[in-house]
C-alpha cells in the first residue's frame, strides 16, 4: 500500500523556506521520510554487519610517548637485539621435577616456533631466566611483529601454551603482549554484560519519563542504530590505522548515553508541539528547529571537547578520542535524521499505550516551578550550601595520585595474571618491571657500578652485545604501579653515563604517565574556552557563560574528589568488584575532564536556552529562570537518569579501566544535574539578575547570529499562540493559573 504523505497545514507550507536551516532538514526528513528510512536500513545494514568483528580490528597495545627516552630505547634494542623488546613473548613455567620441567620447556618451544609472529625463541638462561631453587624458568618468544600483531599472537597461544601444564607443571603465557590480549577478551564480555544490563533498566527509566510505551521505544530504536553505526565505523577504522580497543567500550558507552538523551530531548519537544495543535510535519519542524539547535550544539561540544584531547602526543591515545567521535557523530546523524522521519509517520500515534504516571515528562512541572520561585526568593542559603558541599567532595583531588594500568586490571583468573604471580615468586617482584639499559659497549662496566649501587635495584644481568652497543637488563625491587619503582627509573637515568637509554615495560609507562600529565592544563584551557565560546555564540551572554563554565569546573572536580577515594583508596572496591592499583590511571583526568564537561554541556545548553528564550519574550529574569526549571527540570532529571543507568552499569562490570571511566562519568552527571544545573545554576541567574543577559554591543556585532526563540508556527484553524518549551501551553508562568488540558 502506498505511503500518505503526512498533512501539511498552510503555516506549516507557508513557514518552510523561513525556517532555520535544522528546521528545514526536519521538513525535507518528514516529506521523504520513506527515502531516510531506506537509505538508513541500507547503512545499517553493511555497517552491522561489520560491528560483531570491531573488537578483532582494535589493537589493546602500542602505547608510547613518542620522542621518550623508553621509546627510543625500544628502537634501539629492535635494531641491535631484535625481538627482545617490550612486547617479547614470555612463557613462565614452574614446576618441581626436573625431568617434567625439560620435557615441558621443549613443548613451550615447539608451540612459540609455530606461530609466524614470533621471530626466535630463547631457551632460558641460569641466572638470568632460571630462578635461584630452579623450579621457574622462563621461555622468550622473540617479537617478529609489531605490538598489535604480538597481542593477536598471545591470544592464538595462550590456550596451546596452557594445556602444556602436567600434574606438578604450571605454564603460562605472560607480559604486556598477554596483559592486553586478556584485557581485550575480559573488555569485551564486560561490555556484552554491560549492555545487557543497561537496556531493560533504561527501558524503565524511558516509560516513567514518557508515560507510554511507544514514546519510550522511540530513543531505543534510535540508539540501536547509533550503536550499530559506531560498531561498524569501528571496524572500517581498525582496518585503516591503529585503534585502541578502548576505543569500543567508550564508543559504545556514549552511543548509548548520548542517543537516549538526545532522543529524549527531541520526543518530550515533538509532544509538546503536538498537544499544542500542531500536525505531525510542523511539529517535526519546530522540534528540529529549537530541541534540534541545542542537540546539535551539544554534539558539536562533546566532539570538540574530544578532539581537544588529541593534544596529547600519543597516537594510541588519540585514536580512543576519536573512536568516540565516531559514535558521537553516528548517533548525530540518526537524531536529526532518521528520528524526525518517524516521529512525523508516527505523528499522534506517539501517545499510544499510555501509562498513567504523573511524572511523564511531557508536562510543565508545577514543582520545578515552585522550586525556581524558592531558590530565587532564598538564593544564598541554597547556592551556598551547595558551594560547600561541591567544595568538599573537590578537595581530595589535590592528592590524586596517577599512573599507567598495571596486571590487576585483568582477571585473577586470567593467564597473563597468573603467569605474572609465578614469575614475582621465582624471581622477585620487581622481575616483571624490568628495566632494559641500552648503552654502548665501551660504557658497560659503569652503566653496571651504576645500578648494581642503586638501593631500587635488585639485579643485574651480564651485558649482551652487538654492534658496539650493548643490553642490561635491571631487575627493580619494587612492583609496577609503585612509587618507589618510579622514583628508581628516574634516577637511574641521571646517574647513568650520558647516552644510555632506559627502557621496557614500566618506563615506557612513565614516560607515558608524563606526557599525559603534562599535557593536563592545556587540554583543561582549551575545552573551557571551546565551552564558553559555544555559550556565549548561543546565549549571547557572556557573563551566564563564564559562570556556567565555572560551575562545570566545580562539578567535576568534586567527581574527581569521589574518584580517588574510590579508584586510589579502594573504598568501594567489594561494591565495584575490582582491585586499587593505589592510583588512578594516568589518562584519567585529561580525558574523563573533557568527556565531563562536554557531558555538562549538555544540561547547560537546554536549561539556558530555555531561560534565555522566556527573558528575551518577557524582560522579567524571574520569570525566566522559573519557566526555564519548569520546561526543562523534569527532562534534565530524566536524562541524567538514563545517563546515570548507562554509566553505573559499565562500572559495575568488567576491567578496571572502563570502570574508572563509567564510575566518573556517573557521578559527575549526578552532580551536575542536581546540585549544579537545577540549583547552583538558578542561583547565580538570581544573584546576576538581569545582568546575566548583558552583551556588549562590540561582541555582539562580531558573533553569528543564533535565534533560540520557541515560538510555535500557526497551526491550522488555531489562533496565534506559542507554546513553552516541554509542555503544554497556558497561562504565563508567575500568573497562578493552571495549565490547560
Amino acid at each position: 500500500m502506498r505511503d500518505r504523505p503526512p498533512d501539511r497545514t498552510v503555516a506549516g507550507m507557508s513557514s518552510y523556506e523561513s525556517r532555520p536551516a535544522l528546521g528545514r532538514l526536519g521538513a525535507w526528513a518528514a516529506d521523504h521520510r520513506r527515502l531516510v528510512v531506506i537509505v538508513w536500513g541500507a547503512l545499517l545494514l553493511g555497517l552491522g554487519a561489520l560491528a560483531p568483528f570491531a573488537d578483532k580490528a582494535l589493537s589493546g597495545a602500542g602505547w608510547e610517548a613518542p620522542g621518550s627516552e623508553s621509546g627510543d630505547a625500544r628502537r634501539a634494542i629492535e635494531s641491535h637485539f631484535p625481538g627482545q623488546g617490550t612486547y617479547a613473548l614470555s612463557v613462565v613455567v614452574a614446576g618441581k621435577g626436573d625431568r617434567s620441567v625439560r620435557s615441558t620447556l621443549a613443548g613451550v618451544e615447539r608451540v612459540l616456533r609455530s606461530d609466524g609472529a614470533v621471530a626466535g625463541v630463547l631457551p632460558p638462561s641460569p641466572g638470568i631466566t632460571v630462578s635461584r631453587d630452579g623450579r621457574t624458568a622462563i621461555v622468550t618468544g622473540l617479537a617478529g611483529a609489531a605490538p598489535s600483531e604480538m597481542v593477536e599472537a598471545a591470544s592464538r597461544l595462550k590456550d596451546r601454551l596452557a594445556r602444556l601444564s602436567s600434574s606438578g607443571v604450571t605454564v603460562r603465557l605472560t607480559g604486556p603482549a598477554a596483559m592486553w590480549s586478556d584485557f581485550n577478551h575480559a573488555n569485551k564480555a564486560a561490555m556484552m554484560k554491560s549492555e545487557a544490563l543497561s537496556w531493560p533498566l533504561t527501558l524503565g527509566l524511558l516509560v516513567l519519563a514518557f508515560g507510554t510505551l511507544l514514546a519510550a521505544g522511540l530513543p531505543l530504536l534510535l540508539t540501536m542504530a547509533g550503536l550499530l553505526g559506531a560498531g561498524g565505523l569501528l571496524f572500517i577504522s581498525g582496518q585503516l590505522f591503529d585503534v585502541s580497543i578502548w576505543a569500543m567500550n567508550f564508543a559504545m558507552m556514549f552511543a548509548i548515553a548520548l542517543g537516549i538523551d538526545y532522543a529524549l530531548f527531541l520526543v518530550v519537544r515533538f509532544r509538546g508541539a503536538l498537544a499544542a495543535g500542531l500536525s505531525p510535519r510542523d511539529a517535526t519542524v519546530h522540534t528540529m528547529a529549537t530541541a534540534g539547535k541545542a542537540v546539535l550544539a551539544s554534539g558539536l561540544t562533546v566532539i570538540a571537547a574530544l578532539l581537544a584531547v588529541m593534544l596529547v602526543p600519543v597516537p594510541t591515545f588519540r585514536s580512543v578520542p576519536l573512536g568516540i567521535v565516531l559514535a558521537v557523530l553516528s548517533v548525530l546523524a540518526a537524531t536529526l535524521t532518521l528520528l524526525p522521519a518517524a516521529l512525523s509517520a508516527v505523528g499522534h500515534r506517539i501517545n499510544g499505550g499510555r501509562i498513567r504516571l504523573p511524572s511523564a515528562a511531557d508536562h510543565r512541572s508545577e514543582r520545578f516551578a515552585a522550586w525556581g520561585r524558592r531558590l530565587w526568593a532564598r538564593p544564598l542559603p541554597y547556592g551556598a550550601a551547595a558551594v560547600v558541599i561541591l567544595a568538599l567532595l573537590a578537595a581530595p583531588a589535590l592528592g590524586l595520585r596517577t599512573g599507567m594500568p598495571t596486571i590487576s586490571v585483568v582477571p585473577h583468573d586470567a593467564d597473563s595474571r597468573e603467569g605474572h604471580a609465578l614469575v614475582e615468586r621465582g624471581f622477585g617482584v620487581g622481575a616483571p618491571s624490568r628495566l632494559q639499559v641500552v648503552i654502548d659497549e665501551r660504557d658497560v662496566a659503569r652503566a653496571t657500578a651504576v645500578l648494581a649501587r642503586n638501593p631500587g635495584i635488585a639485579s643485574v644481568t651480564p651485558a649482551q652485545r652487538a654492534d658496539g652497543r650493548a643490553l642490561l637488563i635491571a631487575v627493580p625491587t619494587s612492583g609496577e604501579g609503585s612509587r618507589r619503582l618510579r622514583s628508581t627509573i628516574d634516577a637511574v637515568r641521571t646517574e647513568l653515563p650520558a647516552g644510555a637509554l632506559v627502557g621496557g615495560p614500566s618506563a615506557e609507562n612513565r614516560d607515558l604517565e608524563e606526557a599525559l600529565v603534562s599535557r593536563l592544563p592545556l587540554v583543561v584551557g582549551v575545552v573551557m574556552a571551546l565551552g564558553f565560546a559555544l555559550l556565549v555564540v548561543l546565549l549571547r551572554a557572556p557573563l551566564a557563560a563564564a559562570a556556567a563554565v565555572v560551575l562545570n569546573l566545580l562539578a567535576t572536580a568534586a567527581a574527581f574528589g569521589i574518584a580517588r577515594h574510590v579508584f586510589q583508596g579502594g573504598a568501594l572496591e567489594g561494591l565495584l568488584g575490582f582491585e586499587s592499583q593505589g592510583f588512578v590511571d594516568a589518562w584519567a583526568p585529561i580525558f574523563f575532564f573533557a568527556l565531563v564537561f562536554a557531558l555538562a554541556m549538555d544540561y547547560t545548553v537546554f536549561l539556558l536556552a530555555t531561560v534565555k528564550e522566556a527573558y528575551d519574550r518577557t524582560g522579567d529574569a524571574q520569570a525566566a529562570v522559573v519557566e526555564g526549571l519548569a520546561g526543562t527540570g523534569r527532562v534534565i532529571n530524566a536524562a541524567a537518569a538514563v545517563m546515570v543507568v548507562v554509566f553505573m552499569t559499565f562500572a559495575l562490570a568488567g576491567p578496571l579501566p572502563p570502570k574508572e571511566m563509567g564510575f566518573i562519568l556517573a557521578v559527575a552527571v549526578l552532580l551536575d544535574a542536581t546540585l549544579v544545573r537545577l540549583l547552583l545554576q538558578p542561583v547565580v541567574l538570581r544573584v546576576l539578575g538581569p545582568r546575566a543577559w548583558w552583551m556588549p554591543v562590540w561582541l555582539d556585532r562580531l558573533l553569528p547570529k543564533v535565534e533560540l526563540s520557541h515560538e510555535l508556527p500557526i497551526a491550522t484553524g488555531s489562533p496565534a499562540r506559542t507554546a513553552r518549551p516541554g509542555y503544554r501551553p497556558g497561562p504565563r508562568a508567575g500568573s497562578g493559573g493552571r495549565p490547560v488540558r
